[in-house]
């Protein structure tokens, strides 16, 4: 009778390394932004809007990796928060925007300030981090199929 292969051993799987990793690390945000009334996908929400202000919808979802019927819901209770507005395109009626209120930029500085103790908290060098940052996006691409 042939002999099994080895079952993989779930502290060995890079895969499992990212998914700790990245609960670890939105858990470590949700402290932080629950003081700001934001949660961590309002966060990069706002992050991308910081960025870009005025993009359309589609645009945004992909800049987020998410899909519409994630995005609608996020967009339409972070309307209700008077934080962004939702706008048909002057371009293209087909089209609809999504624009910072005041509101919403005024939470540009402390949520900044949650990041930094965030950050503090991960105990990386700026080089660890920026290694760290560069492979999962390289991963990150490479799995999607982007550039």
């Amino acid at each position: 009778m042939p002999t099994p292969p080895e079952t993989p051993r779930l502290d060995d799987q890079l895969c499992f390394a990212l998914y700790a990793a990245s609960r670890a690390t939105v858990n470590a945000y949700r402290e932080c932004l629950g003081r700001l009334g934001l949660t961590y996908p309002q966060f990069v929400t706002l992050l991308a809007l910081w960025e870009h202000d005025g993009v359309g919808v589609g645009e945004l979802g992909a800049r987020l990796r998410l899909d519409n019927s994630t995005l609608s819901p996020l967009l339409k209770r972070m309307e209700a928060m008077g934080l962004v507005e939702r706008r048909r395109s002057t371009a293209d009626g087909r089209c609809v925007e999504v624009f910072l209120t005041p509101a919403g930029a005024a939470m540009a500085e402390p949520a900044s300030a949650a990041h930094r103790e965030v950050a503090g908290r991960l105990r990386l060098t700026p080089e660890e981090a920026e290694t760290l940052r560069t492979l999962t996006h390289r991963l990150t691409t490479t799995l999607e199929g982007t550039p």
